[in-house]
């Protein structure tokens, strides 16, 4: 007989993603996990049956008592399932981006304050360990530059690449900015699906911060990092490898050897490596059990998907300008 004491929870998706969702919440001695729920038939059952519990096809076919859920279905069914289950004050888990639209993101956020359920987006960068001593460390960042680039992968083109990766730095630099965003430059291109597949992309905040973002999924290597400069500081983030480096001057009199001002410490900050996903989804038991407000919010989603998707009508745009000027003779 299952332990009364532990959350009961459910996982609807269970594709790339969803079955290590899956796998984790299997893993947990606080959580069951009552069931997972896939349209793919055979997909659901060979979930289920790798983690010893039962499977469905519809997510309003789960007739079992719940806690909690965790939803890793496609972006455009995000606000539809979310909503289902917060409006029955079951707390959810969902993935990053937190819908396709504003209106939707914050009638969810509206919908888990009502029913006092919490409600957790799925930035799972946020707990990388690494990422983590980066966001301790930064106090007053002046120049930002990120890289975040991989293969072509078609299970994450039913959005562009702005709400597929870049959204990732996008919640993380908006974490260590506290400054407004006052200008969006934005360039962008589809190469192999019908959304844009690569972009580059510079922000500029009120406090002067300039972010410069680079982000492609038609890449043969893989990268994930960050580069974030302040006032005697330099930081290098590999998010994949999960390291960090600092480099600070420290100001003194000139050496007599150098004839510099300033000595130059490097640092590796020691990072004890962990499973970013792992850490998220205890995170959010956490957070139901002690009853705290999770890390990455709702406000959060909201937030970081503004942002991205004013950066989507940036690119528009500058793609509507550049083919009015091919119209008109003598303009390049």
């Amino acid at each position: 007989m299952p332990d009364k004491k532990k959350l009961k929870v459910a996982v609807v998706g269970v594709g790339h993603l969803g079955q290590h969702h899956a796998r984790i919440y299997s893993q947990m001695k606080e959580v069951e996990l009552v069931c997972v729920v896939d349209i793919d038939p055979a997909r659901a059952k060979s979930v289920a049956r790798q983690y010893n519990t039962k499977y469905k096809n519809n997510y309003r076919t789960i007739s079992e008592a719940l806690d909690a859920v965790n939803i890793a279905v496609p972006t455009q069914n995000h606000f539809e399932v979310a909503q289902y289950f917060l409006s029955r004050g079951i707390h959810v888990l969902l993935e990053k981006p937190i819908t396709k639209t504003l209106a939707e993101a914050e009638q969810l956020a509206e919908a888990a304050q009502k029913s006092g359920a919490i409600l957790q987006i799925g930035h799972v960068e946020r707990f990388n360990p690494a990422v983590e001593a980066l966001i301790k460390r930064v106090r007053s960042p002046r120049y930002i530059e990120s890289h975040r680039l991989g293969p072509f992968a078609a299970r994450g083109t039913d959005v562009d690449v702005i709400l597929d990766l870049m959204i990732h730095d996008l919640d993380i630099i908006l974490s260590l900015v506290s400054a407004p965003l006052c200008q969006i430059q934005a360039v962008g291109i589809p190469i192999i699906s019908e959304h844009v597949d690569i972009a580059n992309v510079r922000l500029e905040f009120k406090n002067t911060c300039v972010a410069n973002m680079n982000t492609s999924r038609v890449s043969f290597n893989r990268m994930r990092k960050i580069r974030i400069f302040q006032q005697d500081n330099y930081f290098s983030l590999d998010c994949a490898k999960q390291e960090l480096v600092s480099i600070r001057l420290h100001r003194e009199t000139p050496s007599k050897i150098t004839g510099l001002p300033f000595k130059i410490a490097r640092e590796k900050v020691k990072i004890k490596k962990q499973e970013p996903l792992k850490r998220e989804l205890e995170a959010f038991i956490r957070c139901i059990k002690q009853g705290n407000p999770p890390l990455v919010s709702a406000q959060n989603g909201i937030l970081a998907l503004k942002v991205a998707l004013d950066i989507n009508a940036e690119i528009k745009r500058v793609i509507q300008k550049s083919v009015t000027e091919a119209t008109i003779p003598g303009t390049c």
